[in-house]
């Protein structure tokens, strides 16, 4: 490859070969029949009809647990369920699951047998996908999802933690898919108000609202022919949520301040690094748009689970005859180092790097890690610090656990933990209370 953003023909070539663990086969019997399911990659275990694994039991909520299968076994991880998931009689929140072990969700075991015969894992045979790089298993496995999905017009939901390069997996999409040469239009859903995403998602007429002087198309519609990539959609607010559905379900759109629907022909790729399965269970993100957005979910690693890519990834973050800057002793100490903010982070520590030096940006990383608290927990009423070097969606987050947890503790103390008082008092509903009782270990 060059050094543009280019794709080969991977029939020239064909895909590298690995060996992936034993598939595991899931039994279960519910109130319908008995059932054996094959898993592979990410699975949604539930009694919604469109689950990938649907288990007919009154006790298991709609979207109640995921099942994945990693090269290191499967992993099961409760969705904030109404009654919790179990593995082997142990409540978890995420757990591996051993062969032969139980999955107990409601009133059903699920069992789980791990194949005698491995599965051949696809990788990508080169360290690039468009503006992606990566030459570790976890990144050629997702180079090669990337380019099959690329060829579908399936909406896709990407899903990963902050900085792990969601944009760039959406535009890696787009650039190799039948519409690259049309437009990639981005919508951030958490940096507008409501009433200006309504009107950047969709257009305005005329005299829509004060200071609109003239008609203007949306994103979706000045996307047509192209994709529209709809960033943080864990941010988008409950009433715009069935708008953006209907969009998604019929491929039109209608400006506001018009009475007339617009048809458009445009490819959906959504990103997140919420948990989109379980603001679904406590009410804060729509099941059926959930669902309409996961037609093809997709799981960009984290930078700590594909530490073989650090130095191809410094080499390219560095400027031309910078190499130098980043010493093997340096990259040694790169490679211990936990990444929270994935390659975002690391951008921003070869930066550093090249000012201050290779002492200098450790002094500096060591200094954030102890001022984010990374060292231990958080000192318990101290607020969080403000630090303009980091994103704003990672501050935002930070500063809204810090309420959740100093709110709810105050709630526990004044109402004796009696969460029907609390949920009362606070105007949540008492099984949100729950989710964040659990989320805050309280």
């Amino acid at each position: 490859m060059n050094d543009e953003h280019t794709l080969v023909n991977i029939g020239d070539f064909g895909f590298a070969r690995s060996m992936l663990l034993h598939e595991p086969q899931l039994r279960w019997v519910d109130s319908a029949s008995s059932h054996s399911y094959l898993v592979r990659g990410r699975r949604m275990i539930g009694s919604a009809d469109d689950c990938d694994i649907i288990v007919r039991d009154g006790e298991v909520s709609r979207l109640h647990a995921s099942l994945e299968v990693t090269t290191d076994g499967a992993w099961v991880r409760d969705l904030g369920s109404r009654n919790g998931t179990f593995v082997n009689g142990v409540r978890v929140r995420e757990a591996q699951v051993p062969d032969g072990g139980c999955v107990h969700l409601g009133g059903t075991d699920l069992w789980l047998f791990y194949n005698q015969n491995a599965a051949e894992l696809d990788l990508w045979p080169f360290e690039r996908f468009g503006p992606l790089w990566g030459r570790s298993s976890p990144m050629r496995e997702l180079f090669a999802q990337l380019y099959r999905v690329a060829l579908l017009d399936s909406t896709v939901l990407v899903l990963g933690e902050t900085g792990t390069g969601k944009e760039l997996v959406a535009k890696a999409i787009h650039d190799a898919s039948p519409r690259v040469e049309k437009p990639f239009v981005v919508v951030d859903c958490g940096a507008l108000a409501e009433s200006l995403l309504e009107a950047e998602l969709f257009g305005h007429a005329k005299g829509a609202y004060t200071g609109s002087v003239g008609a203007r198309a949306g994103a979706i519609e000045s996307a047509d022919g192209g994709t529209v990539f709809l960033d943080e959609i864990g941010e988008m607010p409950m009433s715009m949520q069935p708008k953006l559905l209907r969009a998604l379900e019929g491929r039109m759109v209608r400006r506001v301040g018009e009475t007339q629907y617009r048809t458009v022909n445009v490819r959906f790729i959504a990103a997140t690094h919420r948990d989109l399965a379980s603001m679904v269970n406590v009410g804060t993100f729509r099941e059926d748009l959930y669902f309409r957005l996961s037609v093809v979910p997709i799981t960009v690693p984290p930078l700590r689970d594909r530490l073989d890519d650090i130095p191809l990834l410094v080499e390219k973050l560095l400027p031309p005859g910078a190499q130098g800057a980043i010493t093997p002793d340096l990259l040694r100490e790169m490679r211990q180092r936990p990444w929270a903010g994935n390659v975002r982070e690391l951008r921003n520590f070869v930066e550093r790097a090249l000012a201050l030096g290779a002492r200098g940006a450790l002094h500096l990383a060591g200094a954030k890690r102890e001022e984010k608290g990374a060292s231990g927990p958080p000192v318990e009423g101290a607020l969080p610090g403000v630090n303009a070097d980091e994103p704003f969606k990672l501050l935002r987050d930070r500063w809204l656990d810090h309420l959740e947890r100093a709110y709810l503790r105050s709630m526990m103390e004044r109402h004796k933990r009696d969460t029907s008082a609390i949920a009362q008092a606070s105007g949540l509903d008492r099984s949100y209370v729950y989710r964040l009782m659990r989320k805050h270990e309280l």
